[in-house]
């Protein structure tokens, strides 16, 4: 980015889009101005205002180099939302104390709302170019993981201390309440292991089986699952969770939000079935039927085509208009949390979906947006907010189980760090989002390790 925000002030969009944010989190009837060096929050009907430093100099920078000190709430005197200092990326020291009272204002000598903009609209993903092998950045180039609060919600734990000097300067207003919840999300990349594809698959699918797994039974019952499979998905698939996985939700008051490959664009890595299949069809009707959410999973190749998302979501649409399904809210995920900022938002918009769920990393669980609570996208390149919003996943099991990644296993190991994440969000009333593969649920160990999660 650069020389579009390289200036004294934040842009009005931005300002803009902060305001929407504050009041998303806090109610609504709160402005934001500003002026060189500072940022100010009033209310149109209530006398008082607080300022904030303003540095716009350093969270509009691309990049990881930030500094990062840290602020002890608790001596000063207020609460911190984890009862532990906050980091503060941007400052190398903060000044003492950090936030004061004088002539009916409250200041605060930290630039909470441009941590805000920098961590929200991914300011730091913008333009680079150390990315994984599938073209992901990854957490290890985050300044987050270089300062070591990836699983902090920084963001939220910073507003619950705006929250506290909002409530000393506007006491009578009746601020927003939030409660703690829970989105569960499944990726559907292989909803039967047997049911679909090309007849050289079936027999690889069986041979493993036999060879890797010394699964002889499921390679005895695959081909009559196969063949049971042309109207409705086997019953006895191992991949078949949907109903196991929905009752769950049920049990605990949820709902689960099935996301669905729609397009092929890398025979390799997308999924072997067609929405249009009746099989599929029959899945589709079950979901929405049962009161769960559908949503799409834009293929491997469409993160840096927004026409493809697009189409994709049309063709969605499509299956589902025909099978009588209506929602209210559209949403998904890239398929291998594949995303770059802002060109994968673009298609999101475009295809007028409601949110998308992809922003977490591949290689370790946590906060990558700082925030477990939806919030409305911002182009920082362009400068404007986007008809789309963001909902942050903090954790996918493979991130967290597979050895290539985090390395806990099945077992208590992943369900304490997953209580851990859980507990976090339910510190600052935010919500824990869960992504958790159907076709990962083909063993008693991974469907306790995902109820213990739950529990």
């Amino acid at each position: 980015m650069t020389g579009a925000l390289a200036r004294e002030q934040y842009p009005a969009a931005a300002q803009s889009w902060l305001t929407v944010i504050l009041c998303e989190r806090f109610g609504p009837g709160f402005v934001i101005e500003s002026s060189p060096g500072m940022l100010s929050i009033r209310r149109a009907d209530a006398e008082g205002r607080i300022e904030l430093q303003s540095d716009v100099g350093v969270f509009t920078q691309p990049g990881a180099d930030l500094a990062c000190a840290h602020w002890d709430a608790e001596r000063e005197g207020w609460t911190s939302a984890l009862s532990a200092p906050l980091p503060a990326p941007g400052a190398r020291e903060l000044a003492k104390p950090l936030i004061e009272r004088a002539d009916g204002l409250f200041r605060i000598r930290y630039d909470v709302l441009g941590l805000i903009f920098w961590a929200l609209a991914r300011v730091e993903e913008l333009g680079r170019r150390d990315l994984d092998a599938f073209g992901r950045f990854p957490s290890s180039a985050s300044h987050a993981a270089a300062h070591g609060y990836l699983e902090r919600p920084i963001v939220d734990e910073w507003l619950h201390i705006l929250g506290q000097v909002m409530r000393l300067q506007w006491p009578g207003f009746a601020f927003t309440q939030h409660r703690s919840s829970m989105k569960l999300s499944h990726d559907v990349d292989q909803p039967s292991r047997y049911a679909f594809g090309s007849a050289a698959a079936f027999l690889r699918k069986v041979a493993g089986d036999v060879l890797r797994r010394r699964d002889y039974a499921g390679a005895v019952l695959a081909p009559s699952m196969r063949l049971g499979s042309r109207s409705a998905i086997s019953g006895r698939d191992p991949n078949n969770t949907f109903d196991w996985l929905m009752d769950l939700s049920d049990r605990h008051g949820l709902v689960s939000a099935f996301y669905f490959i729609c397009g092929r664009t890398d025979a390799g890595r997308d999924a072997d079935y067609e929405i249009e299949h009746p099989a599929m069809r029959a899945l589709l009707r079950k979901i929405h039927a049962r009161g769960h959410e559908i949503g799409l999973h834009p293929s491997f190749g469409t993160y840096q085509q927004p026409q493809l998302i697009v189409a994709e979501a049309a063709r969605l649409r499509a299956v589902c208009q025909e099978e009588g399904i209506t929602q209210d809210v559209w949403g998904g995920r890239m398929h291998y949390l594949r995303w770059e900022h802002p060109r994968t938002l673009y298609g999101w918009e475009a295809a007028e979906f409601s949110y998308d769920s992809t922003l977490s990393y591949a290689d370790a669980a946590g906060f990558r947006c700082g925030t477990c609570f939806e919030y409305p996208a911002y182009d920082a390149n362009a400068n404007r907010s986007l008809n789309v919003r963001i909902r942050p996943l903090v954790a996918m099991e493979a991130t967290i189980i597979e050895p290539y990644y985090m390395g806990l296993g099945l077992g208590e190991p992943a369900v304490h760090k997953l209580r851990q994440l859980r507990n976090t969000c339910e510190a600052v009333q935010g919500c824990f989002t869960l992504l958790w593969h159907n076709s990962t649920l083909d063993s008693e160990s991974a469907k306790q390790t995902y109820e213990a999660v739950l529990r």
